[in-house]
């Protein structure tokens, strides 16, 4: 019934917004490129695509739900403002959500600086602001005179009015409770939705690679950009001291996280204790306003060395002079907290460093240390996506669509939960269920076909030497999609590694019968010497059996087969006798898969 029931919300989702439909933005205007060509730095290519792929979605009439997932630092808020800037010049206005008060006005510094040859009005909404302040703030949306707010929950406040609102980014959206995603999500169908994330929420990260949301990536990092050394460690007072002496001695500053609000005056006397010599300062959420203020920017003016704090630095506070970082009681925080905060460090050419302070080891929960774990294993620069898949397995889905931020699925596991969902997607379809009009069914995935082969199938590490490169390599090969692609990776292989092992031929052709097979409507494929099978989807030819399969025969008259049934499901079998070596098999395999009509959603 719960599958049922979040089947019936994601089809009610997909049908409004193809129904209801959303603005269709004008094509970039000579004002748009000429913002685009005053950026700083060189675009990266993922990046370049990303924003691309933005713009485009917003041309579109059907509104935009993209994820867009980059590493801290990465050059996610560049596109955002790209989008913010392209939805003002067709006058709509532009919503801002940040976790954050700082943030919040991190985030009208960037806006401001890059827009301000350009007449455009950009306000902030946030508690650091006077009740006149906010109001003054809610006239100007209310008559279409504001153009960009950025804000925090505040922005969802009932009294908040939008004369023409066009585009809403959400900035971390894990940081958002489940009453504040509701209110975003009745806006959803009609106005378009960018939301960036370093590490989504499982439930997030789900639905953008279910085909709920499009997911756009950007994994290139920044020139100079180095990977921050992680330790997990016991709570140990000289390590505590070693390496807050050791970046203040470069010039550098330090954040010690310690995420209880009524012990933090406690943890300062005990490092003044320590480091007699260093200044330190406090903030955590519970001060006032103009005091938290205060305090941050003292500390980016470099007023203090040490900034003792909770989890308010966590989202998006950018000071590249702050490279080591010491967070008391790691084990309490989660997967996607930790590498948000560890992301705070590491944002200039300097080596960062990360201390993750833990109870003794036997202690700790299998969560916590499974969590531990994965931080201080991915340190590689652009993880996030890794990260996000790993709280995936140790959290589970979630409610896709509700309360349930996680909760791990373990009666079923997920990749049952996933294919549940799918099929009561398909079931409530058929039925017509509420008089929806027909949502867009995605195409088969090609990771669902099973390919049998008594073959060794890899990327040996004498082929690929780095382990960095081939989990990259991997990673591409199991988001392909399509044959074709399949066949550039395998050039590009040649030429950047030379010629392909055996092993490694076999591993991109299993994938692109996969590819092949997917297209064809074929579930499984089991391939032998002198031999192979095919078995077809359970609901192949469904609308015209007959038809299809009669078509299928007169494709296939040329090649040796003979079909079985395999209980409910068709089956074929392909005769191999006169195959010389395996490159033959796979040929004749793949030119059997591209005879086969293809399946029309």
């Amino acid at each position: 019934e719960a599958v049922e029931e979040l089947a019936r919300d994601i089809l009610e989702l997909y049908a409004r917004r193809q129904v209801e439909g959303g603005h269709a933005f004008t094509p970039d205007t000579p004002w748009q490129r000429e913002m685009e060509a005053a950026f700083e730095f060189e675009d990266t290519p993922d990046q370049a695509a990303a924003a691309l792929a933005v713009k485009q979605d917003m041309e579109k009439p059907i509104a935009m739900d993209r994820l867009l997932l980059g590493d801290v630092g990465f050059g996610k808020t560049e596109v955002a403002v790209r989008a913010a800037f392209k939805a003002v010049q067709d006058s709509r206005q532009v919503a801002v959500l940040v976790p954050t008060t700082i943030l919040a006005q991190q985030h009208y510094a960037t806006f401001s600086e890059r827009l301000l040859r350009y007449p455009v009005r950009i306000e902030v909404l946030s508690r650091f602001r006077t009740r006149a302040e906010q109001k003054a703030v809610l006239d100007g949306l209310a008559a279409g005179e504001v153009d960009i707010v950025i804000g925090t929950h505040r922005l969802l406040s009932k009294d908040v009015k939008f004369r023409r609102l066009g585009l809403i980014i959400v900035d971390e959206e894990h940081r958002f409770g489940v009453k504040h995603k509701d209110t975003l999500k009745r806006l959803r169908p009609t106005v378009d939705v960018l939301t960036l994330s370093a590490t989504p929420i499982p439930r997030t990260l789900h639905m953008a690679m279910s085909g709920v949301r499009d997911l756009s990536m950007i994994s290139t990092p920044p020139h100079d950009r180095q990977p921050i050394e992680t330790e997990i460690t016991p709570f140990d007072p000289r390590i505590i001291r070693e390496a807050i002496l050791r970046e203040v001695a470069r010039g550098g500053q330090v954040y010690f996280i310690h995420n209880r609000v009524q012990s933090i005056h406690a943890i300062r006397k005990m490092l003044e204790r320590l480091l007699p010599g260093i200044s330190f300062a406090v903030a955590h959420g519970q001060m006032k306003e103009r005091d938290l203020d205060q305090v941050m920017q003292d500390f980016l003016h470099q007023r203090y060395q040490v900034l003792i704090c909770t989890m308010i630095i966590e989202s998006g506070l950018d000071i590249p002079n702050v490279n080591t970082l010491i967070v008391n009681r790691a084990d309490r925080l989660g997967l996607a907290q930790l590498y948000q905060v560890r992301g705070r460090i590491g944002r200039s050419h300097r080596q960062a460093y990360a201390y993750l302070l833990t109870p003794p080891r036997m202690l700790l929960q299998n969560d916590a240390r499974r969590r531990l774990e994965t931080i201080a294993e991915h340190t590689r620069l652009g993880s996030g996506f890794q990260i996000a898949m790993r709280d995936l397995e140790i959290r589970g889905a979630g409610n896709l669509l509700g309360s349930e931020q996680s909760g791990f699925i373990n009666q079923v596991g997920l990749e049952l939960y996933t294919q549940m969902l799918a099929e009561a997607v398909q079931a409530l379809k058929e039925e017509g269920v509420a008089k929806l009009p027909e949502a867009p069914v995605p195409r088969r995935d090609s990771r669902e076909v099973k390919v049998d082969v008594p073959v060794d199938a890899m990327l040996p590490p004498v082929y690929v030497s780095d382990p960095a490169e081939r989990v990259e390599i991997y990673r591409r090969l199991s988001r392909t999609q399509d044959p074709e692609e399949v066949r550039d990776l395998r050039s590009e292989l040649r030429d950047r590694f030379g010629p392909l092992p055996p092993e490694g031929e076999h591993l991109l052709e299993i994938v692109e019968v996969q590819a092949e097979g997917a297209r064809a409507g074929v579930t499984r494929v089991e391939l032998h010497e002198n031999v192979a099978f095919f078995e077809f989807a359970s609901d192949w030819g469904r609308e015209d059996f007959q038809g299809r399969l009669s078509t299928l025969l007169a494709a296939l008259q040329d090649h040796p087969i003979e079909f079985k049934g395999t209980g409910s499901a068709l089956g074929l079998r392909l005769a191999l006798e006169d195959c010389d070596g395996w490159p033959d098999r796979w040929a004749r395999v793949k030119e059997a898969l591209r005879a086969v009509p293809v399946e029309v959603a």
